[in-house]
């Protein structure tokens, strides 16, 4: 992660960035240059020297000075460090400046290096920021809380991003082992203890790769005498959808197929190093969807965990069943205090919320609520969607107790899916964040670059924060 910085006074080395609003812009500002939020201006000096401008509005909050540091960043391109004045702001605020610097200044570390005949050489990465302020100590304790999430999301950003040749489930489970460093205890189940366990659905998934299936259960002690809080990711390595194939159009897209899990694997990373009371578990379904002789069929019925027998209608809606299998073996091992599962489940939620909210499932009024709120302290909202009722009655089986999803197009799959989800949970306090839509940017936006978003990573480590680090819930 790029080094950062809380320093009193500006460094004589680098570009500058001040972020000011209306009533406090100084003199050295460019002409016109007003504070306004959103608002931007970037200039040299006589001795050259980038000068950066980003407006904050009148009543700055979190988000609005992480976006301003953001935006900085962005016009930085090109620079090897970066200092930003945010010495109007109080010391708290100042902390999320450098949440927003980081964030936006993230580049995957797998990306090829520049080539020798390239005629000429890329610009430098951002390697410093410098955040300079009035309560060093204070700014700097604020971060210190705050920094554990945005490790968790760039581990997640990394994982979204690497191909899927490169992010098999088996070598995903490798990568994983790194968190053991941080004091995270790590077990791989792999295809004959899934068959021993009866992860049926699961396996039925995988069938028509040539890459073995696995689940991989991350686990964090803390220190309170309580179940702990689970966390469920859904990591399709790729999905090709299956003998119910998906369209060549941007199918390429599917690598990210794994973002739930890479989510949960950063949550955890997060909980790790701010060494969070709190015991967490995560457990990560990982496998490939795709297409060979013993891929699954529509019309295949599998048999889950718990003992459901499921009608497989559709292949390429198979995420819902290594949830299923995931989500009941959870419940089953480990007795949460809750769970929550992230998964890129489907397309029609991107139909409801665009690319904007993800969809918020739950069993639990209490436990939404406090989704809600981590997800809008943490930039990564959420919005609440309908299950159960009607929707039940799409999932009825004459030939096994349920289907994966409607035979009927033009549904309400997204909610379809999370009721087919609650199946298997039973009476647990339960929540289902489908991500589709939030996992990856269109184009550069203040808070990151085109490509992952990292969504949820910091969201789960903020929920655990706020519900679950004492021993009442």
């Amino acid at each position: 992660m790029i080094a950062v910085r809380f320093r009193r006074r500006m460094p004589d080395k680098g570009a500058r960035a001040l972020l000011a609003g209306p009533g406090a812009v100084p003199d050295a500002t460019p002409p016109g240059f007003t504070g306004a939020a959103e608002e931007t201006s970037s200039w040299h000096d006589a001795s050259g020297r980038r000068l950066i401008c980003a407006g904050l509005g009148r009543v700055p909050s979190a988000r609005m000075v992480r976006e301003a540091a953001g935006r900085a960043v962005s016009l930085a391109h090109g620079e090897s460090r970066l200092a930003i004045d945010a010495r109007a702001l109080p010391p708290a605020l100042a902390a999320e400046a450098a949440v927003g610097a980081v964030l936006r200044a993230w580049r995957f570390s797998g990306a090829p290096p520049p080539r020798e005949d390239d005629p000429e050489p890329p610009p430098p990465l951002l390697r410093r920021i410098d955040i300079v302020v009035t309560g060093k100590r204070e700014a700097r304790a604020v971060w210190d809380a705050l920094r554990p999430g945005v490790e968790g999301t760039l581990f997640a950003r990394e994982l979204v991003t690497e191909p899927a040749n490169r992010l098999t489930p088996r070598r995903f489970a490798r990568r994983l082992r790194a968190l053991e460093r941080h004091g995270v205890t790590v077990e791989v189940l792999g295809r004959k203890a899934l068959r021993e366990a009866g992860f049926g659905a699961l396996l039925a998934v995988a069938r028509g790769s040539a890459e073995p299936p696995c689940v991989v259960v991350l686990r964090w002690k803390g220190r309170l005498e309580v179940p702990p809080v689970a966390f469920v990711g859904k990591g399709i390595t790729f999905d090709t959808g299956g003998v119910c194939l998906k369209p060549a159009e941007r199918m390429w897209e599917m690598r990210a197929d794994m973002a739930g899990a890479a989510a949960c694997a950063g949550a955890m990373l997060a909980l790790a190093l701010r060494q969070s009371p709190a015991p967490a578990v995560a457990v990560l379904g990982l496998a490939e969807n795709m297409i060979g002789a013993e891929a699954q069929r529509p019309s295949d019925v599998v048999r889950t965990v718990d003992g459901t027998t499921v009608e497989v209608v559709d292949t390429d809606a198979e995420g819902r069943l290594v949830l299923a299998d995931c989500l009941a073996w959870t419940l089953r091992r480990f007795a949460p205090r809750a769970v929550i599962d992230l998964a890129t489940l489907t397309g029609s939620i991107v139909v409801a919320l665009g690319h904007h909210r993800a969809g918020l499932f739950a069993t639990d009024t209490a436990l939404a609520a406090q989704i809600a709120a981590a997800g809008e302290a943490v930039d990564e909202p959420v919005w609440p969607m309908p299950m159960g009722g009607g929707y039940t009655q799409a999932l009825e089986s004459p030939i096994a107790d349920l289907r994966n999803c409607s035979p009927e197009r033009r549904q309400p799959d997204a909610c379809h899916a999370a009721t087919f989800l609650k199946h298997f949970v039973g009476d647990a306090k339960w929540a289902h964040l489908d991500i589709a839509g939030v996992e990856a940017r269109e184009e550069d936006e203040p808070l990151g670059p085109r490509g992952a978003t990292g969504f949820g990573a910091r969201l789960l480590d903020r929920l655990v924060s706020l519900r679950f680090e004492t021993e009442e819930v």
